[in-house]
């Protein structure tokens, strides 16, 4: 990972924690009340001398409307997010280290969960969608868990759901034209829960040991 990925994910662990303080003044100010921050605007009024945790700032951030097609053809929005556990991650076939390798963490992580592994669907949306099209996806998802849902569409398609979770992605270097560039992008895996909100994140340095223990320890606790 290049120091432009690792820097946005510093970027996004700091603006969670502006925003739970941001939520809070906000919401005593009266001008944050919007559908996207309303559970942690909710949770402000319920206990007023609460601040919302870090975890309750991002699940007010982080998901929203998208429309993507997956590997199959088959349409999936964020309804589809609902009804079981998902992974999230962002990333590009074209990759040459970090997205591959996450991919291979997740795979083996939901390999070691066994029977659970059922209760979690994993999901690679792309970054890249002028290479990425349905059929380098189709081609490109076996290499990892049978479960996976490899998700493409129209640049404007991938624009909202890159905005509706928040994720950074620009390519870098290539002349206008080649094929040949790569794609900087924030680099972690998102964790939702049965009702399609945030719970928590893997960084990039999460292993398939680490991603296991956290998984068995979340769907221990709430289902």
């Amino acid at each position: 990972m290049d120091r432009n990925t690792l820097t946005v994910v510093g970027v996004f662990v700091f603006l969670v924690a502006a925003v739970t303080g941001g939520i809070w003044i906000g919401q005593r100010e009266g001008f944050l009340a919007t559908p996207e921050n309303a559970a942690a605007i909710g949770i402000q009024r319920r206990a007023p001398d609460r601040v919302p945790t870090a975890n309750e700032a991002a699940a007010a951030l982080i998901g929203g409307p998208f429309r993507l097609t997956d590997q199959n053809g088959k349409t999936v929005t964020e309804a589809d997010l609902r009804g079981h556990w998902s992974l999230v991650y962002f990333g590009y076939t074209f990759c040459p280290d970090v997205c591959p390798l996450t991919l291979q963490h997740m795979t083996a992580a939901l390999d070691d969960l066994g029977r659970d592994a059922a209760k979690i669907v994993p999901y690679f949306i792309t970054v890249d969608p002028e290479r990425d099209t349905q059929a380098v996806m189709a081609e490109y998802a076996p290499h990892f868990h049978p479960s996976l849902r490899a998700l493409t569409g129209t640049p404007a398609e991938v624009k909202a759901a890159t905005d509706a979770f928040r994720v950074y992605a620009a390519r870098q270097g290539g002349a206008p034209g080649a094929t040949d560039y790569l794609m900087d992008h924030t680099s972690v895996v998102y964790i939702l829960g049965p009702d399609g909100k945030y719970v928590s994140l893997f960084t990039h340095e999460a292993n398939a040991d680490a991603m296991t223990a956290k998984l068995k320890s979340l769907l221990r606790s709430q289902g």
